[in-house]
């Protein structure tokens, strides 16, 4: 099962991870990381996606893979998925190959 946080506090979070997760009463929160959050997601077998492609003119997330996206890079166009062909998709990887990629980081010069 994925963890949702929208309109829950971090506490909240945690509190219904640890419930969620079965470990109420065996883990303290000085345990809960990173690498302990992403192994108990429905995701955890894949790669956090480097790219998230937003089709239709929608510039939101929508509670999708709220975690699994913290690093990704997103690109946004107004054609409608029933239109998204190959010529979109090089578009989309050409944007992305152009980034600076710093997954968190300052890039200071």
């Amino acid at each position: 099962t994925g963890i949702t946080v929208s309109g829950q506090t971090p506490n909240e979070v945690i509190k219904d991870f640890i419930g969620t997760a079965g470990l109420d009463g065996k883990i303290s929160l000085d345990d809960i990381g990173d690498n302990l959050i992403s192994s108990h997601l429905s995701t955890n077998e894949s790669p956090d996606p480097d790219l998230v492609i937003r089709t239709s003119g929608e510039q939101r997330l929508s509670n999708f893979l709220l975690w699994e996206l913290a690093y990704s890079e997103f690109y946004f166009t107004d054609i409608h998925w029933p239109d998204f062909d190959e010529n979109e998709l090089d578009k989309a990887i050409l944007s992305f190959n152009k980034r600076d990629r710093r997954y968190g980081g300052l890039n200071v010069k």
